[in-house]
């Protein structure tokens, strides 16, 4: 299995047009936070989502793709495969 950080850029979009995209992306298993080796857990930057999959770099791009045009007409994805992350300042997600 891979893990991918994605990056989704809706152009001129509302906080609704977000709240839809989280949605759907949570629906075809995209997340919005990260799980660290002592078990806390941390919210993502504002529009990133992470996946871990067996499908490749294409499919994870044609699915949050297609994703985000059903919810703004001229979408940005980048996708990026990782094999590591390190972070500082993320904010913590209140697990309880």
């Amino acid at each position: 299995m891979a893990s991918y950080t994605i990056r989704v850029e809706l152009r001129d979009a509302t906080a609704e047009d977000y709240e839809n995209l989280h949605e759907r992306m949570k629906h075809h298993g995209f997340r919005r936070s990260l799980i660290c080796k002592q078990g806390n857990v941390y919210w993502l930057p504002h529009e990133e989502y992470v996946c871990v999959s067996f499908d490749t770099r294409q499919e994870i791009l044609d699915r949050a793709f297609q994703l985000a045009t059903e919810v703004n007409v001229n979408p940005a994805v980048l996708v990026t495969e990782s094999t590591g992350r390190t972070w500082r300042g993320l904010e913590a997600l209140d697990c309880l």
